[in-house]
């Protein structure tokens, strides 16, 4: 069955719940899965590594997971309006797939996370779209025939769903941004299918 890769950093946990909402869309495509992956922390101490298996949640992204899948969302907390470094750390060392063509002609999409309205979340958003650009994927957001797009209150954009977690991260995943966030994964699925 074809999966489409859902990639994400989450440091308080609301990317991650996000991106299992997009899994969910993905998942109501017939024919398509969902991949659930995650990248690890860095830190500006070299000696200290990552443990090869997360202690809980996705396991880190590998690079036949994007050999394999038929598209890609990423997902990110908003840092000062850009992506959290490490999901811009992943993506610098993806060079290899860059040269041969992994990623090109696969639909791609993106989401993020942010503690307030107004914290970056579309400037985040678009990019974390440049890198996919770079690597040929075909840029998909949210049509405004979503319905919701057009009064949400808290998160979602045509750029790619989002969510408003909360300055301390308490904010659960609000009925629109879980229902743009599906709408989100259904879409590159459904143009995933169309592209296989």
């Amino acid at each position: 069955m074809p999966e489409v890769l859902v990639v994400y950093y989450s440091r308080g946990g609301s990317v991650a719940r996000l991106a299992r909402h997009v899994a969910r869309g993905i998942g109501e495509v017939d024919g398509m899965a969902a991949r659930l992956r995650t990248v690890p922390p860095v830190a500006p101490v070299t000696q200290t590594a990552a443990p090869p298996v997360p202690d809980d949640g996705a396991p880190y992204v590998e690079p036949g997971d994007l050999r394999e899948c038929a598209g890609l969302l990423i997902g990110s907390p908003t840092r000062f309006g850009n992506m959290a470094a490490p999901l811009k750390h992943w993506l610098d060392g993806l060079g290899g797939d860059w040269a041969s063509g992994t990623l090109v002609g696969k639909p791609a999409g993106v989401f993020t996370s942010s503690s307030t309205l107004h914290g970056g979340q579309e400037s985040t958003l678009l990019t974390m779209m440049v890198p996919l650009l770079h690597h040929g994927c075909v840029i998909a957001g949210i049509p405004y025939t979503e319905p919701v797009l057009n009064t949400t209150r808290s998160g979602g954009t045509p750029y790619g769903a989002s969510h408003v977690a909360g300055l301390r991260d308490e904010a659960p995943v609000d009925e629109d941004e879980a229902t743009l966030a599906r709408a989100l994964g259904r879409r590159i699925a459904q143009l995933a299918a169309r592209l296989a």
